[in-house]
């Protein structure tokens, strides 16, 4: 017998939800050449073509599991595609949204709640609880709000300001500083909005959600590994300053231009990366105890 998902009425199913998806880029074809743009215009947002091929691909690695139980999930769906309707008419018809990067993130948010309610409405009400971190994962393709996008990149220049001050105290290195400027000896280095590091912590929390869906059972340890992302980010951003400030005052003034500057940013990077991957092997390991365990005490 085959599978739910390898059947002719599954391939029927899926050709209707295609089909069903395709309907909003229509709708929204003009909004989807701006994402574009914005996707290559600005580095923030560099992510987001990758996040649509990481979540079928992960209901394609799931596809045991999420589609075992078909059915036609009518009020689900029609609820979602309602919402998703709600959004697109927000957009034509509040001025209260103000910018185009507004209407663009609306806009976005409808698209995913109409694939959401689409997925619903052929596969049913299991596939979509099953499939919920495939879709949710989805919201990494909504480009975030000016206004939210400020606030997140002010605090981040700040906190990194506070971390790469100190580093300075830690190295014992003479500095004067007046709140985001640093006066070092021969040379004063301001830490920019550029500086706050906002497309390498998203790039962190990306991949910190993905692996602990991957990786992890326990609900707490992935909000965990999530959360963590942040205060490693910001000490990744303070040493970059640091290092960058240190070596332009007491090497090379060209280091604040230089390679290092312009494409180091990976070398910093991992010193975020590496602690997360080493809490989320100690998460992973306690997470396999326990199994072990509980597997012991059902043989015995």
């Amino acid at each position: 017998m085959l599978p739910a998902y390898a059947n002719r009425a599954f391939v029927v199913r899926l050709a209707g939800f295609a089909l069903v998806s395709l309907l909003p880029l229509a709708v929204v074809w003009i909004s989807m050449r701006e994402l574009a743009t914005t996707t290559l215009e600005n580095d923030t947002y560099s992510h987001i073509p990758l996040i649509p091929a990481i979540s079928l691909f992960l209901l394609y690695s799931e596809r045991q599991r999420v589609f075992s139980r078909l059915s036609s999930g009518w009020r689900s769906g029609f609820g979602l595609l309602l919402a998703a309707l709600a959004c697109f008419a927000l957009t034509k018809f509040v001025p209260a949204l103000g910018s185009g990067e507004n209407v663009l993130s609306m806009t976005m948010l409808a698209t995913i709640l109409a694939w959401a309610g689409a997925f619903a409405l052929f596969f049913g009400p299991h596939a979509l609880r099953e499939a919920r971190f495939p879709l949710l994962f989805l919201v990494f393709m909504i480009p975030i709000p000016p206004i939210v996008l400020e606030r997140a990149i002010f605090y981040l220049q700040l906190q990194s300001a506070n971390a790469a001050s100190l580093f300075f105290k830690i190295f014992g290195v003479p500095v004067f500083r007046e709140g985001f400027i640093f006066n070092l000896p021969g040379i004063s280095i301001r830490v920019a909005e550029e500086c706050s590091g906002i497309r390498s912590t998203l790039a962190l929390l990306i991949m910190a959600v993905l692996a602990g869906h991957l990786f992890l059972r326990t609900p707490w340890k992935k909000v965990a590994l999530c959360l963590l992302v942040f205060p490693f980010a910001i000490l990744k951003n303070g040493l970059r300053i640091t290092t960058l400030s240190v070596l332009a005052a007491y090497v090379n003034p060209d280091f604040l231009h230089g390679n290092l500057h312009k494409y180091g940013g990976m070398v910093f990077f991992a010193a975020g990366l590496v602690p997360l991957a080493l809490i989320l092997m100690a998460f992973q390991k306690t997470d396999f105890e326990k199994a072990r365990e509980a597997n012991h005490k059902a043989d015995s």
